[in-house]
């Protein structure tokens, strides 16, 4: 059956398994389920986690924001090698340690303007879930019991390995010696992976017990177990990262689609890498950023936001603090188009449920596989084009709702505009701060660079950088 829902359900979006894009439809004809890969909570997600985050949430609101409810599941990783290693140099217990990084992700969130998924099932509350799923591979000849007592999916058992990551012709390796694998539990081929792993001295007391004996479940399952539960055998889409696609959402295909009857995801969305100053992404270079670093270098969650969602979800988005400062000169002149129209109709209250209106354009670039570049070029087109004193009440009444629907499709949150009034200078000794500060980064002094930044924000003022200096802004 074919609903149409106004708007919405003529968007089209890429789908990885079949390398081509594919009209959204949901399976039940009501709500669009769709399932995304959330965080490992073992310490603060970065800009590059957050990016596909973004994204995912740019695609639920043009969902709901053309007629079609959905069905939101993100997952939230909280047993693994890294919460487990991670919990134990803080000294705290595994419970502890995640929940404390859990409120950490949930406050970005809020503050990165995401909707918060309808269900967010962490692994540690489902393994039950896990181990039934396990039981059933292991029934149906997929699955098996290692003399360690950990429990491997048997990948040669499953036809289809590989469609998802187009890796169908790479050889399966079977009977591969114990010298010979790189994974620490015995196994019987390299291709086979975990799905339970066996107590070991260095998970501490991160286990739980199981049919094979105490132990943890395996990465891969986890998302499968909870999938299940909260979506059914089969679904409408699945998104991630596109680092994700291989092993991780191959592994997650097999194991699924061999537990169950059904076939999993129908469709599947994946974000491309986070680039930073035309590199990687690296703690050692100083260029992994949270919100919280460029909160520090005063930008806003907001201009964050606009930033992550401005290149094509599947391009590889080059981030620089520079692009910062567009994205939040571009805020600003839509708060200041906003502003001029409310001039015109001081009693008109925006209605984003009025629909694009004279921003269409900007609609039909959304639908287009999620083209958000493209879709704000033209929110723009809009903007240069509007003569505020050519224009009646009626028109700019049309242009605030045409706004207020693009703004919340994107989950832009546009600050309030306020008159220009004359820079204020920051005084001498402020500026020699911000000098030295300059002059420490040059240096890669980077302890005295934070000391001196922190040292003007504490007397009232904030440091933006550019490619080629530096201004000094009040707080």
């Amino acid at each position: 059956m074919s609903l149409h829902y106004e708007g919405c359900m003529a968007l089209t979006l890429y789908d990885t398994l079949s390398r081509k894009d594919h009209l959204l439809q949901p399976l039940d004809g009501r709500t669009l389920r769709f399932y995304c890969c959330g965080p490992t909570v073992y310490g603060p997600a970065h800009i590059g986690n957050f990016r596909t985050f973004v994204t995912q949430d740019v695609l639920r609101r043009v969902l709901e924001q053309g007629g079609l409810p959905t069905l939101h599941v993100r997952n939230l990783t909280d047993v693994d090698d890294k919460t487990i290693r991670d919990s134990q140099k803080a000294g705290q217990s595994l419970g502890e340690f995640t929940a404390f990084w859990t409120a950490r992700f949930h406050a970005d969130c809020r503050a990165l303007n995401l909707l918060p998924p309808h269900h967010e099932p962490s692994a540690v509350a489902h393994i039950p879930h896990q181990v039934r799923m396990i039981e059933t591979l292991i029934q149906r000849g997929h699955a098996y019991e290692a003399a360690d007592g950990s429990v491997y999916f048997r990948v040669g058992s499953f036809a289809n390995y590989g469609r998802l990551s187009h890796l169908e012709d790479r050889e399966l390796k079977t009977g591969a010696s114990q010298a010979q694998q790189s994974d620490e539990y015995s196994k019987d081929a390299l291709a086979d992976f975990a799905l339970w792993k066996a107590r070991r001295p260095e998970d501490g007391g991160n286990f739980w017990p199981s049919p094979w004996g105490e132990g943890r479940p395996g990465w891969h399952l986890e998302c499968s177990a909870m999938a299940l539960e909260y979506l059914g055998e089969e679904f409408d889409l699945h998104s991630g990262g596109i680092d994700l696609i291989f092993p991780h959402h191959e592994n997650e295909i097999a194991q699924s689609c061999c537990s169950t009857s059904g076939n999993f995801a129908r469709h599947w969305f994946h974000v491309a890498h986070l680039m930073v100053d035309g590199g990687k992404m690296s703690k050692s270079l100083g260029n992994l950023y949270t919100l919280e670093d460029l909160a520090q270098r005063g930008f806003s969650p907001a201009e964050v936001r606009y930033c992550l969602i401005s290149g094509h979800y599947r391009t590889p988005l080059n981030f620089t603090l520079h692009s910062l400062q567009s994205a939040a000169a571009a805020l600003g002149k839509l708060a200041k188009f906003r502003q001029g129209l409310c001039a015109i109709t001081a009693s008109h209250a925006p209605q984003s449920s009025n629909g694009p209106g004279p921003f269409a354009a900007a609609w039909s670039q959304l639908q287009a596989d999620l083209n958000v570049p493209a879709a704000l070029g033209a929110m723009f087109s809009v903007v240069n084009a509007t003569r505020p004193a050519e224009i009646n009440e009626a028109q700019a009444g049309a242009l605030l709702d045409g706004l207020a629907f693009m703004t919340q499709a994107l989950g832009l949150q546009l600050p309030e505009a306020q008159a220009q009034a004359p820079a204020q200078q920051a005084p001498a000794e402020i500026l020699a701060l911000a000098q030295q500060r300059w002059e420490a980064k040059a240096a890669r002094d980077w302890p005295l660079a934070d000391r001196l930044r922190q040292e003007v924000e504490a007397q009232g003022w904030v440091i933006k950088d550019h490619k080629t200096g530096f201004e000094v802004q009040p707080k």
